[in-house]
């Protein structure tokens, strides 16, 4: 799609007390329309952004509208209506896969659970406009017919650590999904993540001198870089304290990390602010799809298994980043410095999020869940329990044969998990106890395993 624009100033008015502020300021009467933007071509192909660069008061927003008026499928990414009565989750790619509206909902800085479960109204007002972008982005056709997605202020209402992380993501976004986006924005800063195919920009005096905008055009091949921060980012040692910033944004962020072997945390810069952390610990002592990979090389041989497994146990980035490739890049590069030659890894994230495979880990299978579980499941709703009803902790706790039954349940997997148990379990209220074992009893985590270039090359022989 190829748009020539020419975008002629609105005129307004000549009031008598506007007269009197030109007279007296030497600015032109505004009565007279003038050009902003004069023979501006646009290419607006699938797959590509073009870039409006401008000051304020350059004429991006008009050109955005000129485009609107010739392309009747163009959309307004700032003014798209968002549903109230869904959660951000259910609004965003409501027809596809969870693991796409997840997809989405990340490249557009929107990457924490408890945001994606929340109501349009419940957002502050940078939220909402991720929001909106991510909704927007979600519902074009991959076609030609869908026409450009316009989005005004872009960045305006955005930490700037935010910013360069949904620009990031948007560029992948168009790439893999075939979009055609017209962004406009005062933030030449911005150019490196978004990578855009064409950027046009505006200078600012037409509205005061007459003249037409100073108005330049690049094209070219694009070369996709990496993060724009990442030349910035340090990788460095941690303790269990450097983990504690972090573990709100984790879903399991009240639970106890156990035995803790290493920490490795990601910054902006040597001792700046942190940005990811990495933590890795003890492994369990039986599992199935470790015997399974490893030929049961550590079943029943826990001095074996001490010395050369790691368990990956959280990987967190900063909701403002996330989706830009730094998780796969701060485990790829901590790996080798755990100090075995093999680690492991079980993640809930791991079914919808490729970020382990990408740090070089083999996908093993899904953790199947133990037959004890299934067991208390069978027995709890044959009391009359279900741990997915609105009503399970007030059932619970009018029933203490389930209560028990539950606080057993989770008892057996701490034990398991990090050797603690029955003292912790009975300080937990009745609604922390649902919360933890509908956890445990409704995760199916994805199995990783990793070894060494040392390993690798003696198992080939």
């Amino acid at each position: 799609m190829r748009v020539d624009v020419e975008v002629e100033a609105v005129p307004v008015e000549a009031t008598a007390r506007l007269a009197e502020v030109c007279l007296r300021f030497g600015v032109p009467l505004a009565g007279s329309a003038r050009s902003v933007a004069r023979g501006v071509e646009l290419d607006l192909r699938p797959g590509t952004i073009t870039l409006v660069l401008g000051p304020s008061g350059a004429g991006k927003t008009r050109l955005l509208r000129a485009v609107e008026r010739q392309c009747p499928t163009a959309r307004w990414v700032n003014t798209l209506p968002f549903p109230l009565d869904v959660s951000v989750l259910d609004a965003v790619a409501p027809a596809r896969p969870l693991h796409e509206a997840l997809g989405i909902l990340t490249a557009c800085g929107l990457g924490e659970p408890m945001l994606w479960i929340r109501s349009f109204d419940q957002l502050s007002e940078g939220e909402k406009f991720r929001a909106r972008l991510a909704r927007s982005l979600s519902l074009r056709r991959r076609n030609e017919e869908s026409g450009p997605l316009l989005c005004d202020e872009f960045g305006a209402v955005l930490h700037d650590r935010v910013t360069h992380g949904v620009a990031f993501g948007l560029r992948k976004l168009v790439d893999r999904q075939k979009l055609t986006l017209l962004v406009a924005t005062c933030r030449d800063d911005l150019e490196e993540d978004l990578q855009p195919d064409r950027a046009v920009r505006m200078g600012a005096r037409e509205a005061i001198s007459g003249q037409e905008s100073t108005i330049s055009k690049t094209t070219g091949a694009i070369s996709r870089r990496s993060f724009s921060l990442l030349p910035r980012l340090r990788i460095e040692a941690g303790t269990v304290r450097d983990y504690e910033p972090f573990a709100a944004w984790h879903y399991r962020g009240g639970d106890s990390l156990g035995f803790v072997d290493k920490v490795f945390v990601l910054r902006e810069q040597s001792g700046g602010a942190g940005l990811g952390v990495v933590v890795y610990g003890r492994p369990v002592l039986e599992l199935a799809l470790r015997n399974q990979v490893t030929g049961g090389r550590f079943s029943g041989r826990p001095e074996r298994l001490n010395a050369e497994v790691r368990v990956l146990k959280r990987l967190v980035i900063h909701p403002d980043v996330r989706g830009c490739g730094l998780g796969h890049w701060l485990v790829r590069r901590t790996l080798p410095l755990v100090g075995t030659p093999y680690v492991e890894c079980l993640a809930a994230m791991g079914a919808v999020n490729p970020v382990f495979e990408k740090a070089g880990m083999t996908r093993v299978g899904t953790v199947a869940l133990p037959p004890a579980q299934e067991r208390v499941l069978a027995a709890l709703r044959t009391e009359g329990v279900d741990p997915w009803a609105a009503d399970f902790v007030v059932r619970m706790s009018q029933r203490p044969a389930a209560r028990q039954r539950v606080a057993d349940s989770i008892v057996t997997w701490y034990r398991g998990m990090t050797r603690s148990g029955r003292q912790r379990v009975a300080r937990l209220t009745p609604s922390t106890l649902a919360q933890v074992f509908r956890q445990i009893a409704g995760s199916r985590p994805v199995y990783f395993w990793w070894q060494g270039q040392e390993e690798q090359s003696m198992s080939g022989r």
